[in-house]
Protein backbone atom coordinates (compact mmCIF):
# COMPACT_ATOMS: atom_id res chain seq x y z
CA UNK A 1 0.00 0.00 0.00
CA UNK A 2 1.78 3.58 -1.00
CA UNK A 3 1.28 6.01 1.47
CA UNK A 4 -0.62 8.70 0.03
CA UNK A 5 -3.77 5.84 0.52
CA UNK A 6 -2.52 5.79 4.27
CA UNK A 7 -3.04 9.23 5.48
CA UNK A 8 -6.44 11.34 5.44
CA UNK A 9 -8.07 12.90 2.41
CA UNK A 10 -10.23 16.13 2.79
CA UNK A 11 -12.23 17.68 -0.10
CA UNK A 12 -12.93 21.49 0.91
CA UNK A 13 -14.38 23.98 -0.93
CA UNK A 14 -12.06 27.46 -1.17
CA UNK A 15 -13.74 31.29 -1.55
CA UNK A 16 -11.80 33.85 -2.82
CA UNK A 17 -13.96 36.65 -1.54
CA UNK A 18 -13.63 40.15 -3.52
CA UNK A 19 -15.08 43.43 -2.56
CA UNK A 20 -16.33 46.27 -4.74
CA UNK A 21 -13.18 48.03 -3.78
CA UNK A 22 -11.11 44.36 -5.60
CA UNK A 23 -9.74 43.30 -2.35
CA UNK A 24 -9.78 39.67 -1.54
CA UNK A 25 -10.63 38.69 2.15
CA UNK A 26 -8.00 36.38 3.72
CA UNK A 27 -7.86 35.27 7.13
CA UNK A 28 -5.40 33.29 9.98
CA UNK A 29 -5.47 30.22 11.11
CA UNK A 30 -6.06 29.87 15.03
CA UNK A 31 -2.88 29.68 16.67
CA UNK A 32 -3.29 26.04 17.21
CA UNK A 33 -3.29 22.63 15.32
CA UNK A 34 -2.13 22.16 11.86
CA UNK A 35 -0.30 25.04 9.96
CA UNK A 36 -1.33 27.45 13.15
CA UNK A 37 -0.81 30.90 12.14
CA UNK A 38 -0.64 30.69 8.74
CA UNK A 39 -3.08 33.01 5.97
CA UNK A 40 -5.39 31.29 3.95
CA UNK A 41 -8.08 31.62 1.44
CA UNK A 42 -11.79 30.81 3.77
CA UNK A 43 -13.18 27.59 3.02
CA UNK A 44 -14.28 24.40 4.93
CA UNK A 45 -14.94 20.72 3.87
CA UNK A 46 -17.99 19.81 2.28
CA UNK A 47 -20.71 17.78 4.05
CA UNK A 48 -22.50 14.86 2.55
CA UNK A 49 -25.47 16.11 0.05
CA UNK A 50 -24.25 19.31 -0.07
CA UNK A 51 -22.92 20.66 -3.59
CA UNK A 52 -19.28 22.50 -3.42
CA UNK A 53 -21.08 26.14 -3.94
CA UNK A 54 -23.50 24.89 -0.98
CA UNK A 55 -20.37 24.04 1.20
CA UNK A 56 -18.64 27.45 0.29
CA UNK A 57 -21.73 29.37 1.13
CA UNK A 58 -22.06 28.07 4.73
CA UNK A 59 -18.78 27.59 5.75
CA UNK A 60 -18.51 31.44 4.99
CA UNK A 61 -21.15 32.69 7.21
CA UNK A 62 -20.53 29.87 9.65
CA UNK A 63 -16.70 31.12 9.70
CA UNK A 64 -16.68 34.72 8.56
CA UNK A 65 -20.57 35.97 9.46
CA UNK A 66 -20.79 37.06 6.15
CA UNK A 67 -23.05 36.20 3.15
CA UNK A 68 -21.46 36.22 -0.25
CA UNK A 69 -22.58 35.33 -3.64
CA UNK A 70 -20.32 32.01 -5.07
CA UNK A 71 -19.64 32.56 -9.17
CA UNK A 72 -16.98 30.89 -11.15
CA UNK A 73 -14.58 27.99 -10.58
CA UNK A 74 -10.84 28.98 -10.34
CA UNK A 75 -8.79 26.08 -9.87
CA UNK A 76 -8.96 22.68 -8.24
CA UNK A 77 -6.06 21.74 -6.72
CA UNK A 78 -4.73 18.11 -5.46
CA UNK A 79 -1.82 18.70 -2.36
CA UNK A 80 -0.77 15.95 -0.58
CA UNK A 81 1.36 17.42 2.88
CA UNK A 82 3.24 14.57 5.30
CA UNK A 83 -0.16 14.54 7.35
CA UNK A 84 -2.84 15.27 4.78
CA UNK A 85 -3.97 15.03 0.99
CA UNK A 86 -6.50 17.49 0.41
CA UNK A 87 -8.63 18.73 -2.70
CA UNK A 88 -9.11 22.41 -3.32
CA UNK A 89 -11.71 23.22 -5.00
CA UNK A 90 -11.66 27.17 -5.19
CA UNK A 91 -14.29 29.80 -6.38
CA UNK A 92 -14.45 33.13 -7.15
CA UNK A 93 -16.92 34.74 -4.61
CA UNK A 94 -18.54 38.18 -4.24
CA UNK A 95 -18.91 40.01 -1.05
CA UNK A 96 -22.17 40.66 -0.24
CA UNK A 97 -24.06 41.41 3.16
CA UNK A 98 -22.29 41.44 6.76
CA UNK A 99 -19.20 42.70 8.02
CA UNK A 100 -16.71 39.54 8.61
CA UNK A 101 -15.75 38.56 11.75
CA UNK A 102 -13.21 36.37 13.02
CA UNK A 103 -15.80 33.80 13.90
CA UNK A 104 -13.27 30.45 13.66
CA UNK A 105 -10.07 32.25 12.66
CA UNK A 106 -7.69 34.16 14.36
CA UNK A 107 -7.43 37.62 11.96
CA UNK A 108 -8.75 38.64 8.76
CA UNK A 109 -7.93 40.88 6.37
CA UNK A 110 -8.74 42.32 2.99
CA UNK A 111 -6.05 42.84 0.71
CA UNK A 112 -4.97 43.64 -2.64
CA UNK A 113 -3.47 41.04 -5.43
CA UNK A 114 -0.32 42.26 -4.93
CA UNK A 115 -0.12 42.17 -1.28
CA UNK A 116 -1.23 38.81 -0.89
CA UNK A 117 3.10 38.34 -1.07
CA UNK A 118 3.34 40.01 2.61
CA UNK A 119 1.41 36.89 3.68
CA UNK A 120 2.85 33.19 4.64
CA UNK A 121 0.29 30.82 2.91
CA UNK A 122 0.30 26.58 2.92
CA UNK A 123 1.55 25.48 0.24
CA UNK A 124 -1.63 23.95 -1.48
CA UNK A 125 -2.96 27.86 -1.13
CA UNK A 126 0.11 29.26 -3.37
CA UNK A 127 -1.54 27.73 -6.60
CA UNK A 128 -4.47 29.92 -5.89
CA UNK A 129 -2.34 33.01 -5.94
CA UNK A 130 -0.46 31.82 -9.14
CA UNK A 131 -4.21 31.15 -11.08
CA UNK A 132 -5.34 34.55 -9.33
CA UNK A 133 -2.48 36.52 -11.20
CA UNK A 134 -2.39 34.15 -14.59
CA UNK A 135 -6.05 35.71 -14.76
CA UNK A 136 -5.59 39.32 -14.02
CA UNK A 137 -3.35 38.82 -16.67
CA UNK A 138 -5.68 37.23 -19.20
CA UNK A 139 -7.77 40.14 -18.97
Amino acid sequence: MNKISTIPHKIIGVAVIWNDQKQILIDRRLPKGTMAGLWEFPGGKIESRETIEECIGREILEELGIKIEVGIHLITINHTYSHLQVTLTVYHCRHLAGIPQAIECAEIRWVSLDELDDFSFPEANLAIITALRKGQNDN
